[in-house]
């Protein structure tokens, strides 16, 4: 593994107050990075979708209703995230549907995301609880990357590493739960309306019990499969395998081991749909058994520095635990781990790598709410 080297930190947006308030402050303060991204995200849907803008943020709209059923004042923050930018809301609601959107399109090549595992006390060196993940996605999105602190004036402060002008991505909250994510792809599929991933993301950054966690995934019908893995700092976790639907469509395993890993394929025995994502990704199966592998090897003896090296792992590159570029595919399909997060929730640390992790030294990053 190569010595890491200093790479331009992500962003440090501090946000506080009222859902508009909040929404105003980041896009007053990522205003270039909510912009580019809009840019980006334009190229991408053109080659992946074949769609313009026009047709993006015509069908993002379809997304309004169901976020307002969801929780209203996450609509309230997107229209203040877009005043703050000075952009329109119909192109922060397109930033935050743009997993919705490649289904609509039936762009799924584009769907490949994520490394992510909980370590329960028993696992660990110090009895700790942590939760973290490799963020797998096109290099160019790095330069959109911030790290989001909310102090919110109603549901606890939270800290997530997330894509400008998106509601929430990994992260945790000051009630000691944390948050990981996978895409996944079934034949349901198909970009009809519901709760956006993203959307459900910032759920569970609100919920204050495992309880709440689990209800923010079931308590509207959802728009897209996604993978959920949730811990807290008391020692438990859960994982949620979701495809499009209500209830009915939640895969849940909570976890009675001391460690669950996941990756971009479904693995509920009970999962009776079709995993495209084993076609769109056949790698998500080596990832998920070599981390597997590395940590159990590492059981009751697991810390931040060792999963800071299964993490850098490169078996299987350039489609390994650590992403590179594959050199044989178009620029436009390049894919690298972006982000790298491991989270201490009993210590409510976050130490993240802004990029690939056998290249980009961790840095820590405290809750606002530790004293």
């Amino acid at each position: 593994m190569s010595v890491p080297t200093p790479k331009p930190q992500f962003p440090t947006i501090r946000v506080r107050g009222t859902p508009a308030e909040r929404g105003r402050q980041l896009g007053q303060q990522a205003r270039h990075q909510i912009q580019h991204n809009i840019e980006l995200y334009r190229e991408l849907f053109r080659h992946y979708a074949g769609w313009d803008w026009h047709r993006v943020t015509n069908y993002a709209a379809n997304f309004r209703q169901p976020i307002a059923d969801y929780e209203p004042r996450y609509l309230i923050e997107l229209e203040g995230i877009a005043a703050g930018a000075g952009v329109a809301v119909e192109d922060i609601l397109a930033l935050n549907v743009r997993t919705e959107i490649m289904f609509a399109a039936v762009a799924r090549q584009a769907a490949r995301e994520c490394t992510a595992f909980a370590l329960l006390p028993a696992a660990t060196a110090d009895g700790h609880t942590l939760i973290g993940q490799n963020w797998d996605w096109h290099p160019g999105m790095r330069d959109t990357l911030i790290v989001l602190h909310a102090q919110q004036d109603s549901g606890p402060d939270y800290v997530t590493v997330v894509e400008a002008g998106l509601l929430a991505k990994m992260g945790f909250n000051a009630a000691g739960i944390g948050l990981a994510a996978n895409a996944l792809i079934s034949d349901r599929d198909r970009g009809d309306a519901g709760v956006p991933f993203h959307v459900v993301l910032r759920g569970l950054l609100d919920a204050e019990t495992m309880t709440q966690a689990l209800a923010a995934i079931n308590r509207r019908p959802r728009a897209s499969s996604a993978n959920y893995l949730v811990a807290h700092r008391d020692g438990e976790a859960f994982n949620a395998e979701t495809a499009p639907g209500n209830y009915t469509r939640v895969y849940a395993d909570f976890a009675v081991g001391d460690m669950i890993v996941h990756t971009n394929h479904f693995t509920a025995s009970r999962f009776d749909l079709c995993d495209v994502g084993l076609w769109n990704g056949p790698d998500s199966p080596f990832r998920y058994t070599r981390l597997t592998h590395l940590l159990r090897s590492a059981a009751g003896g697991l810390d931040v520095a060792r999963l800071q090296t299964a993490l850098a792992d490169h078996f299987n590159r350039p489609h390994s635990i650590c992403r590179h570029p594959d050199p044989a595919a178009p620029a436009a399909e390049q894919y690298a781990t972006i982000a790298s997060v491991i989270i201490d929730l009993s210590a409510g640390i976050m130490w993240l790598a802004e990029g690939n992790p056998c290249e980009v030294a961790y840095r820590p990053i405290a809750g606002s709410w530790i004293g």
